[in-house]
């Protein structure tokens, strides 16, 4: 997914004057070259992330569209202020592109990792979310950023499903059943192995915010699992407004709270917060009895 940020930025940049990008340090060696050939619009502040933000508030004050790019607790948790005050509170809009998710970088540390980004950007208003679940998803997703001023945050991950699906934005139903589960991103492959033989409805969406609430109106039925991969229970608030007046009860499962303190891979953190195969199908099939 990273590769393919790269490569659909350095296009834009070379396509679309408006185009910006504002880095802070991380990836910088990989737009060397469209650094070259644009070094207006090519900017790298150094390990200074809340000025990358303000630069980008700026430059989208001139009528730039600027993509502002780093690890999701350097771009969303280090930043947030900047992110509240230079974009939500000017009312200008920018594209920012995280990596690292809520564990891919565990060998890095607690540093590294930022399972609560989304829901730190649900605390702000006018913000679109896309969480691709395939490299293929992430050209489209940019590309249609850049044809607007809104503000939209892209979260690319390490892990990725075996196909994408690039009609992603609403709820797109891959299996026909009983109770509905939502697959976020990346989780759709787990969701489908650990559903292998249930009776339950997956659908997929690359895009939770905003949340297809009238997808989940006509799908869900007196079940809903939500399944995400960073802090569990960030769209537990949107699920109930969509549901209101139907019965239901609902299950959100994603990244725990709890900090998980032993480094390895993210495959291991996965497996620790319950959201391998094998983990999400021990959940869903205690929830549905």
């Amino acid at each position: 997914m990273r590769e393919a940020f790269v490569a659909t930025t350095t296009a834009l940049l070379d396509e679309d004057p408006r185009t910006a990008l504002v880095l802070a340090d991380i990836s910088a060696s990989s737009f060397t070259e469209a650094h070259r050939r644009h070094p207006d619009r090519v900017l790298n502040v150094g390990i200074r992330e809340q000025l990358m933000a303000g630069v980008g508030g700026g430059l989208a004050l001139t009528g730039m569209r600027p993509y502002l790019h780093s690890y999701a607790p350097f771009l969303i948790d280090r930043a947030y202020e900047q992110i509240k005050l230079d974009f939500a509170h000017q009312d200008v809009g920018a594209v920012l592109v995280s990596i690292g998710g809520s564990y891919d970088a565990a060998a890095e540390g607690y540093t590294h990792q930022s399972p609560g980004d989304v829901a730190l950007l649900d605390t702000l208003d006018g913000w679109t979310v896309h969480v691709p679940g395939h490299r293929d998803e992430v050209p489209g997703l940019l590309r249609d950023a850049a044809r607007h001023d809104d503000r939209v945050y892209v979260r690319l991950s390490v892990q990725e499903n075996r196909r994408a699906h690039l009609d992603g934005a609403n709820l797109r139903v891959l299996r026909r059943g009983g109770p509905l589960v939502v697959a976020v991103g990346p989780m759709l492959d787990p969701v489908l192995e650990a559903t292998e033989g249930m009776d339950v409805t997956v659908a997929y969406t690359n895009t939770p915010r905003p949340l297809d609430t009238d997808g989940l109106r006509v799908l869900a039925e007196a079940e809903v699992i939500v399944v995400e991969p960073y802090l569990a229970g960030t769209s537990a608030r949107l699920v109930s407004e969509a549901l209101n007046g139907l019965p239901h009860r609902s299950l959100h499962l994603g990244a725990g709270r709890t900090e998980v303190r032993r480094y390895g891979h993210w495959r291991d953190h996965a497996r620790a917060h319950g959201l391998d195969p094998a983990g999400l199908r021990r959940s869903i099939s205690e929830f549905l009895g």
